[in-house]
């Protein structure tokens, strides 16, 4: 899937949508985010060495996983973060690296679902993860307490 029919499922747009293709593979999504080095997140992070920060490679590991779940999502529902479990970075990730991503759901419990996911550059391991996400009612979403 390129940008525009990830836009179908995913609800992020502009600068926070963070995939730029998507396959599913079997009960697997492989995702791709190409760092073109003029991301918002590299501004200051860190000056002279930028490196994308460890909270977007989990978002991008978190937008990979809905992907397996687009038959849930619709205009009415989105997905929200819920946990992360387990996080370890093992490399960093620069610009000009092509991260990728295999993402894969665990378990779920509607409207709770739980997966794992790796993100690589090349054959390097740079972060894995155990995350969790709910789909919501956008309207719930957006009520302020």
């Amino acid at each position: 899937m390129n940008k525009e029919e990830i836009k179908k499922i995913l609800p992020h747009r502009d600068n926070m949508l963070l995939l730029d293709e998507v396959e599913r593979e079997g009960d697997e999504a492989h995702g791709i985010y190409n760092v073109r080095g003029d991301e918002w997140f590299l501004q200051g992070h860190f000056p002279g060495s930028p490196i994308v920060p460890g909270v977007i490679q989990c978002e991008i590991l978190a937008q990979s996983a809905c992907v397996l779940l687009s038959g849930e999502m619709t205009e009415e529902k989105m997905p929200m973060y819920t946990g992360l479990n387990n996080v370890r970075f093992k490399s960093p990730v620069l610009p000009g690296d092509k991260f990728e991503t295999r993402c894969r759901i665990t378990r779920a419990k509607p409207p709770f679902y739980f997966a794992e996911g790796k993100g690589y550059v090349g054959d390097k391991l740079c972060i894995k993860a155990e995350f969790s996400f709910a789909i919501m009612e956008r309207e719930t979403c957006s009520q302020k307490s």
